[in-house]
Order: C-alpha cells, then structure tokens, then sequence
C-alpha cells in the first residue's frame, strides 16, 4: 500500500509547514541512503535566464522548518513578524542553460525545492513559520516570477520525490533517483513540445482561458490548477456541480465498492447515497464513513467535504472518492479506484486541466490533483537505499521525450492477481527490473511481440546477464536479439524464456505492487499464468 499526506497549500498571507509526500510502503530502515544524498539540477529549458534553487522543509528530528545550504546543512528560519517580515535569502545559484548545479538533501528533512528563472523568489516569515509563495494570488509578491517546485522527503526509510502540478504548470521537470543497485528511475518527462501543449489545449477550452497567466512580456508564468484558479476569480466555482449531482445521485439506485488497498483485495467498502450524504459500510454491516456531497472545490483540493484524515478507514475511502471524482470515472464506473486510464476524464464537464497535463506526459504520470496517486498515476520517484537523485528542467519548446510507440501493444496481466507487467516508474534504462503493477494502461505497461522478443518502450524483456538459473532476474535491457531476450507466451498461458526453458514468475508469490519477476522452473501455478489483455 502506497499513501500520500495531503498536500497543505498556504495562501499569501497564512504561514505554513512545506507539504510532504511520504509512503507507508517504505524500505527497512537499514537500507537507507547516505547522509548526505547529491542531488543533480539540470537546466534543459532553452531560455537563457539565470535559474534560483531553494532547498526549504522540515527537519523530521526537531520539527523545525528551516533551509539547507548547498552544502546540505540545515538552518532553521528566524523568528518572523506580524505583518510578515522577508525571510533571508538563501537562493542557491543554479544551473546555466545546458548546465548542471548538485546540491545536497540531509537525511530527515522533507519539504520542497523550489527553482525560479529570472529573479529571485521573495519569502516571507510570521511567528509561526515561513509563507510559502501563492502566486495564483494577484497581490502575493512572487506572482510575476516564473517558478515551480518539486516536493520530497527523505529519511531512514528512503527518498521520496515528485514533480507536483496540484496547483500549477509552470516549469515543466522531470525527477530520478539511482539507488545502490546503480538503476535510475525517472518520470516527469513532458512530451515533444509539452509545455506548449498543455498551455495551449487549457486555452483551447471553454472557460477555461483565464487559468493560463502570461506577464507582461509575453511569457506564459504558469497554468493554474481549476481550484486555485476559481479561488483567484478566473474560473467558475460552480463548473463541476452538474457531473458531481450525477456522480452522486447515482448511488441512490446502486452501489459503489471501494477498494482502497492494492495488496489487500478483501477490504471492501460499500457506498449508497441518500438524500446528499455518502454512507459507506464495511463487508461485516457495520457503517464506517459518511460524505455530504461535495462542492467543486471541494473536489479539486480534495478537502472540505471530503476529509482524508491519515487513517486506515475514512482517508482511504476519501481520496479515492477524489481521485474518481476528478478522474470523472465516479457514476459509471462503480468499483473504485479504476485504473484504466483510456476512462478517465470521459464526463462532461471534465477536469481538463488535469485531462490535459496527463496527455502531455512521456510516461502519462502527473500529480494534477493531491490523490492523483490513487492507483499510481502519480509522477513520484522512491527508492528505499538511494545513492543520488536529479531534477531536469526539461524544454519550453520543441525537445522533450516522444512517448514511446503503443501500435499493437497489449498488457500482460497475471491470471493470478489481475496485475499487469510494468517498467518500474516508466523508466526505459537498461537493466530496469521488471515488476507486477496494477493495471493502469500507461506506456509502461504496454508491450510488443516480435521476432520472439517482447518489447516495451524500444527496449526489450531480458534474462539478466544471460542466466539460464532458477531465480534470474527479469529486467528491461536494449535489443541484441541474444537468447536472453527470447520469449513465447504459450497456449497455456506460460511465459517461457526459450533459451532457458524456463518460465516468467511472481517471485515469491508476492501479491503486492512492486512484486519482482524471475525465471523458475515451469510448475504450471498460478504466479506463472500471464495473458494478453
């Protein structure tokens, strides 16, 4: 199982802790990185701006918020005023275009890193801690600055690092993280040209213009999300109410299932409607959680009417209420969370911010609303013993990644646990280990059959170093038409590595997401029963 704390967003003037993406499926603590991990800025934008980085969060230790130098020292912030007072600067020089900047994270620190092109961001502290920028308000000082940020934690268990579009697309970038076992995962990645794209269908949208703020000077500072940007005045407040009734009132006459848990299919909640509150019951009668129907901001900050408190029960229920509300796949889809993305966003009206930024991703992740995670359609990174990790501010205009081809693709999906066979993150890099996914029909899920091989992404299914032995890993590596790379997916559904005559295998009946392939000897069980879906 795979949770994310729900973003806190600070207005201009409220004072408030850095937002933190953390998992309950971390790695021992053992295997934790160094205590210092370099982090690797790289400047792809085209522009010729001078770049600002800013390392800002929580020391995990102390509770302190505070800011780490380049060298990856921990500072906490001074004592601020009422009205706020400037926060020190303590921009770190960043990358030329073309060029790199490392910086450090220290161990147990979680919050942002901040990067602006141009000028300087201007923070500010109260008492109670630092104001995070809230340039989708007209009058916050940073609203003509172009920027954006990524959003981390590391700690004993790992790193954890995503590029986040919940309240804005401004500076599209991709993240990665190499962990000891030298393979780097990387998502993020806009498609060719991506930026304009994604600023150019918002506009294309009816209504949806005045989200899209361009300076003076004709640059385009950022897309705001349709909650930041109804709260600012530039789009309806009421856009979603029609589709949230319909969602709703569906369950008047039918049943919504709820199974929050990847790795644990039995638990089950049970939704009706009556009148405008959700009710939701366990397997065994007994009523768990309640709903009143929410308001589109409700919907788009996944707050309000829909509290997702860090609990077990009523959070999990919740975000994936948000998730399938802003996905538009609640009404007409009534087991959630879904996970076929060829659904999502099919209502009317739609989310078509979110929509759209998903459209113009390599690998199809982003994190366009706060539980965008449910079912991992997130744009996250982790590793459990990292050993370094990267930021790309990748291309304005033309440049970017073309998501790989998907013409004749299919998934192959687990006779035994319904799960699909997945690149881990996207990441199409040599010796990528493969791995048992939920289903979610991203590019990373989608393979090929030719010439004997199976391929996804340009790159080809491997028996890792050639192995013929039981237990060999099952990895993604570049085509060499060995016999490492020859695979024939039988009548009887096995998976068969020709050379080995041996048979593609959930490696110890692992149920859960993340589950690792092997070769094992042909036993005819379930963990080794794939088909074509």
């Amino acid at each position: 199982m795979r949770t994310r704390r729900k973003l806190l967003h600070a207005l201009a003037a409220v004072a408030a802790a850095v937002p933190v993406a953390v998992s309950a499926a971390a790695a021992p603590a053992q295997a934790a990185g160094p205590a210092l991990l370099p982090v690797t800025i790289t400047n792809n934008t085209g522009r010729g701006d001078a770049v600002y980085v800013y390392v800002i969060g929580t020391n995990l230790n102390t509770g302190r918020l505070g800011y780490v130098n380049q060298g990856g020292t921990f500072t906490p912030w001074p004592a601020g005023n009422i009205p706020p007072s400037p926060a020190p600067d303590v921009a770190i020089g960043g990358p030329g275009n073309g060029g790199t900047t490392t910086v450090n994270f220290p161990k147990g620190l979680s919050g942002r890193v901040y990067f602006s092109l141009g000028e300087k961001l201007k923070f500010l502290l109260t008492p109670d801690g630092l104001v995070q920028p809230a340039p989708w308000a007209s009058g916050d000082p940073n609203y003509n600055i172009l920027f954006d940020w990524s959003e981390f934690t590391y700690n004993n268990d790992g790193l954890w690092l995503n590029s986040s579009q919940v309240d804005m697309f401004a500076v599209p970038h991709a993240v990665t993280v190499t962990g000891s076992n030298g393979v780097t995962t990387r998502t993020g990645d806009p498609v060719n040209n991506g930026r304009n794209n994604v600023i150019n269908g918002i506009k294309a949208q009816a209504g949806w213009d005045r989200t899209v703020v361009t300076r003076s000077d004709g640059t385009v500072l950022r897309v705001l999300s349709p909650g930041k940007a109804a709260g600012a005045g530039l789009f309806s407040a009421t856009y979603y109410d029609s589709y949230i009734n319909s969602a709703w009132n569906a369950y008047t006459s039918k049943t919504l299932t709820i199974v929050p848990f990847g790795d644990q299919p039995n638990t089950k909640y049970f939704g009706r409607t009556s009148g405008n509150v959700m009710t939701f019951t366990n397997s065994a009668g007994q009523q768990v959680a309640s709903f009143n129907k929410p308001s589109s901001a409700s919907v788009w900050g996944c707050d309000g009417d829909l509290p997702a408190p860090n609990d077990q029960v009523v959070g999990p229920i919740s975000r994936t209420l948000c998730a399938a509300l802003n996905r538009g796949t609640l009404g007409t889809i009534d087991t959630q969370p879904s996970t076929n993305a060829a659904q999502f966003y099919q209502n009317n009206p739609a989310n078509q911010y979110g929509k759209i930024i998903h459209q113009n991703m390599a690998d199809g992740k982003a994190y366009a609303f706060a539980f965008d995670d449910v079912a991992n359609f997130e744009s996250l990174v982790h590793s459990g013993d990292p050993r370094s990790a990267g930021l790309i501010l990748t291309p304005f205009g033309a440049g970017g990644t073309t998501p790989p081809p998907t013409t004749g693709a299919v998934s192959l999906i687990s006779d035994w646990n319904g799960k699909c066979i997945d690149v881990p993150s996207g990441s199409f890099v040599d010796r990528a280990p493969l791995q048992a996914w939920t289903c979610n029909n991203s590019n990373a899920q989608k393979w090929t059959f030719a010439n004997g091989a199976v391929q996804a992404g340009g790159k080809c299914m491997d028996v890792a170093d050639g192995s013929t032995a039981s237990g060999a890993v099952v990895q993604l590596y570049t085509c060499n038409n060995t016999g490492a790379q020859q695979f024939v997916l039988s009548g009887a559904g096995d998976l068969v590595n020709v050379q080995a005559n041996k048979c593609v295998d959930i490696k110890d009946w692992n149920g859960n997401d993340g589950a690792r392939l092997q070769l094992w000897d042909c036993a005819g069980t379930a963990n080794q029963k794939w088909h074509k879906g």
